[in-house]
């Protein structure tokens, strides 16, 4: 590393905490990785916490004239979020927000998820005006940076039109607050050069009248190519035009710290319908009659687009029909309305559905309400990019760009696409996008590992930068920002004098050119073409992972270690350094760091391919890696399996023991002790807490309901958990009594007959040993559990209660047998709820929605149950899955504090109870929460009583 960065670091540890500053080369080539198809790894990696260690940053960067770069969730796909210089990263501390004036505008810092920032703007029925596809994924800072667009915000709702008011930080470290009348007061001071020359040029543009008139002739279509130049013709206060110009730049004009933007209405009644017309042309002439309505969002999909999903469920059979009658020019259109009431609704339905009468469609699915219809219509649109992404080549890598034509012309471009596509042979392309703003999008796949390849994509962007820029005077970028792909054809697009505007932009801002450079302008020709990503085969469960990001959000180890997406990003590179065999030192120490960062501290939740867009479960590789890793582990696994009785026995001694100690040293001198031999054991020897539970004890069965009484037609197979079986109530807790007693006197209340499995302690899901990779014996144990189940079940004809989520989850996935399998929720919701009287109490509860529930789509029967039984409920935000993993809270207890790290501060003062369906869970939310989590059992037996006859 050069000089000027062991300065630089040497300054910033001053006052920044040295697990922030990353030079690890694992962790810079990991957290490197952005969503576009070009790989810079940074020098220096920053995770920065709050506006003066940001300022502190850019000052210091900015005297050594070392370059920096912004990054907020990395899901941009022109290659904006890299760098091989200074790479800052924002720390979960930026992720307030404030609503305004009775939700018509949202304050927020640029850590908060789009799609949060809707859900806090929910109960005001308005939203942001930005939609794009990625909104569970990108950030406010990526979405106000890239001026980012959507299916149904088109020009009206971006960032661009929506900006109520920002605070920024300049090249020299300046803040500027625009909505502050004293910040905006002095910066008219200390930077009254800078707004002069925004002022001259932005004169100097309205004088310019062909100029003006292209600029505003440009921002008729989504524009993201270049900066902002409407911002020049559209203001002539220089602090409006400051911040303008920020939307859109990409961090090449400095940092935006937080944005406050006017929200638009969320309509709360939405039809949707699926049009079908013989040609490109007929679908065009289609999208121009609807543009002159007011449907919310027309999606157009070609012929191979609609091809690529023809196969998945739930498909319209006319889709299924078009390839198997070769109709290679059909297209469809994706329709969707909105309307404040469903009068207004209806109406429009009227309306639209007589003019696209009039269209011919030759098929239709015609406008519905159904929220089933709705999502079955727009899982066609968003299945697109994934398809092609799922039959790629290993090797290969799925570009998607993003053009604009004017709507009049979107016939013929499309088929002059589609020319460009067979001159260079990209079969597999597809074609689909936002209609109505003339904004297409074009999926391919690509690989960068020949010369020859790379001279196809350069003549192939060549040729469609001279279509759609100077041929159809369109917009090379739309909605997914200029980065380096587009750099070299800003010039094209916008002529000399609109780029010389934008060089003096550059300058004015940024006179040492420190901030992202290479981005929207960049003098090389060919940056396009350079520093590409290549993506080597590394194992056949996550080849097809494109790096998108779409997973991050939901990994409880993101703020840990590695994500799946960073995760499989290493693995690449460590598999291609062991084929090559080259640089054999930087492979040794890549391995070495997997084995904490990617192996160790993965929760292996499957949570990730909930969010993939091509279905990877990381947590797949990571569970046959650790297999791989550790061979004795294997026989050690399969001796536990064949004397797993013994184990149970041993384990509640364990607990015994370890209460009993408890009780001699107390909390204080118990947590010194055991944290200091489980740091000396490495590990091997579990963490103790206050929240670790005493020995349950044997489990009896309680007197049934039906003892002495015929009641056939109500019996359940009650299999308590090895958690369960084996872990008690903590110490303290406030009903002492094991988990199988209350969940069988539940079952009483409600006259339900339980009938338990024999041989109980050598019972196992398999679960324990599936989450370590050890496939066989977790089969074994799972087959040996569904023969007990079978015939307890009496051949699957009652019903099967597990009393914890990860095993009914686990059992799910492994029989085979036809077995009706539930957890306490949804147990409760099916044959409790309507066979006790349930007093909701008024005390505060928090619910924890574990990650088995989610993958199980349990979220909403959880939340149901808990609202019957308590009139306030708070289920905490940005907590997917609570890291325990088993008893990865008690060998790596940093993964369940981190994945936890937000809870506390969510709960209320006056709330002392929480509860899940998950035992080892509650054990690392109680400890993380300051307030005791029990199952949900717990709480329908206190608030339940015998329903009279």
């Amino acid at each position: 590393m050069s000089d000027p960065y062991h300065v630089l670091i040497s300054k910033l540890r001053q006052s920044i905490d040295d697990k922030r500053i990353i030079t690890d080369p694992t962790l810079t080539l990991a957290y490197g990785t952005d969503a576009s198809f070009y790989r810079l790894i940074p020098k220096l990696i920053l995770q920065l916490a709050n506006l003066d260690e940001v300022v502190l940053v850019i000052k210091a960067c900015y005297e050594l004239a070392i370059p920096v770069t912004f990054r907020a969730a990395g899901t941009s796909l022109s290659g904006q979020a890299l760098s091989d210089s200074v790479l800052i990263m924002l720390t979960s501390d930026w992720r307030q927000h404030k609503v305004l004036n009775n939700g018509e505008q949202i304050w927020l810092q640029p850590g908060i998820i789009g799609a949060e920032a809707n859900k806090i703007l929910a109960p005001y029925q308005r939203k942001i005006g930005p939609d794009p596809a990625s909104i569970n994924t990108c950030k406010i800072g990526g979405i106000a940076a890239n001026n980012s667009s959507g299916m149904c915000c088109g020009t009206a709702q971006n960032s661009y039109q929506t900006l109520a008011g920002m605070t920024v930080v300049l090249a020299d470290g300046t803040v500027l607050n625009t909505l502050d009348s004293y910040s905006v007061a002095q910066f008219k001071i200390s930077h009254k050069d800078m707004l002069k020359d925004l002022t001259k040029l932005a004169q100097a543009c309205k004088d310019n009248t062909a100029l003006a008139d292209k600029i505003r002739h440009k921002y008729r279509l989504k524009n993201t190519t270049g900066y902002s130049l409407n911002s020049l013709t559209d203001y002539s206060d220089p602090i409006e035009v400051l911040q303008h110009l920020f939307i859109g730049s990409e961090g090449t004009l400095g940092f935006i710290a937080d944005v406050t933007y006017n929200t638009v209405i969320d309509h709360s009644f939405k039809a949707t319908g699926l049009y079908l017309f013989a040609d490109i042309e007929q679908t065009c002439l289609a999208v121009s009659e609807l543009a002159n309505t007011s449907v919310a969002a027309v999606e157009l999909m070609d012929n191979r687009a609609l091809s690529s999903v023809a196969n998945k469920p739930g498909m319209p059979d006319f889709i299924t029909q078009l390839t198997a009658e070769n109709n290679t020019e059909a297209a469809a259109l994706l329709v969707e309305i909105h309307a404040e009431s469903e009068a207004d609704l209806n109406q429009q339905v009227i309306q639209i559905n007589t003019l696209i009468d009039e269209l011919n469609p030759t098929e239709a699915v015609e406008f519905s309400t159904d929220t089933k219809v709705y999502n079955q219509l727009w899982a066609i649109r968003k299945e697109l990019f994934p398809a092609v992404g799922a039959v790629r080549e290993v090797g290969t890598t799925v570009i998607i760009e993003d053009v604009a034509f004017p709507i009049e012309q979107l016939a013929p471009a499309v088929r002059d696409l589609e020319v460009l596509f067979k001159k260079y042979h990209y079969d597999e392309a597809i074609i689909f996008g936002h209609a109505l703003a003339g904004n297409l999008h074009f999926v391919f796949t690509q690989a960068f590992e020949t010369e020859e390849e790379i001279n196809r994509y350069s003549g192939f962007m060549d040729d469609v930068a001279q279509l759609v820029a100077v041929d159809y005077q369109g917009s090379l970028k739309a909605e997914h920002g200029t980065g380096r792909n587009m750099a070299p054809y800003v010039e094209l697009e916008w002529g000399s004098e609109g780029y010389a505007l934008m060089q003096d932009i550059k300058r004015i801002f940024d006179k040492t050119g420190i901030l992202n450079p290479g981005v929207i302008l960049n003098d090389n020709k060919d940056s396009h073409i350079t520093d590409l990503k290549v993506m080597p085969a590394a194992d056949e469960l996550i080849d097809k992972c494109i790096e998108c990001g779409f997973c991050e959000p939901v990994c409880p180890s993101r703020e840990l270690s590695l994500t799946p997406r960073q995760r499989n990003t290493v693995y690449r590179e460590i598999s291609r350094l062991q084929r090559s065999q080259e640089e054999p030192a930087r492979l040794a120490e890549l391995e070495k760091s997997f084995k904490y960062l990617g192996i160790d501290t993965c929760a292996a939740t499957g949570l990730c391919a909930e969010r993939c867009p091509v279905d990877i479960n990381t947590g797949d590789l990571i569970r046959k890696l650790r297999q791989q890793h550790s061979p004795i582990a294997n026989v050690i696994a399969r001796w536990s399996s064949d004397h797993f009785a013994g184990l149970t026995s041993a384990t509640q001694a364990g607990l015994t023991v370890a209460n009993g100690v408890h009780s001699v040293l107390g909390t204080k001198a118990m947590r010194t002790v055991t944290k200091a031999t489980h740091k000396l054991s490495g590990g091997a020897v579990p963490l103790w807490t206050p929240s670790m539970p005493k020995a349950a004890g044997k489990v009896k069965r309680l007197a049934s309901p039906s003892d002495g009484l015929s009641l056939a037609h109500k019996k359940v197979v009650y299999f308590p958990s090895c958690a369960a079986r084996n872990m008690g109530t903590a110490k303290n807790a406030m009903d002492n009594r094991p988990l199988a007693d209350v969940t069988q006197a539940v079952l009483q209340k409600a006259g339900i007959e339980v009938i338990m499995p024999g041989k109980l302690s050598e019972k196992c899901c398999g679960m324990p040993y599936k989450s370590k990779g050890f496939v066989d014996t977790a089969l074994s144990k799972s087959q040996q559990l569904e023969a007990a189940l079978w015939e307890a079940s009496e051949q699957g004809k009652l019903p099967v209660l597990m009393d914890t989520s990860p095993c009914a989850s686990t059992s799910i996935e492994l029989m085979t047998k036809d077995i009706a399998i539930y957890e306490p929720f949804r147990f409760v919701a099916e044959f409790v709820m309507d066979h006790v009287n349930i007093t909701p109490q008024a005390e505060p509860i928090m619910l924890h929605v574990t990650c088995t529930s989610r993958k199980q789509g349990l979220a909403g029967v959880m939340e149901k149950v808990s609202r019957a039984c308590a009139t306030e409920v708070i289920i905490p935000d940005d907590i997917q899955c609570c890291g325990f993993a088993g008893d990865k809270g008690f060998t790596t207890p940093e993964l369940n504090a981190s994945a936890l790290s937000p809870l506390a501060r969510q709960v209320p003062s006056n709330c002392s109870e929480g509860y899940s369906n998950s035992r080892t869970c509650e054990i690392g939310l109680s400890e993380h929460s300051g307030i005791e989590y029990r199952s949900i059992l717990y709480l329908v037996d206190k608030v339940s009583e015998k329903r009279d006859a």
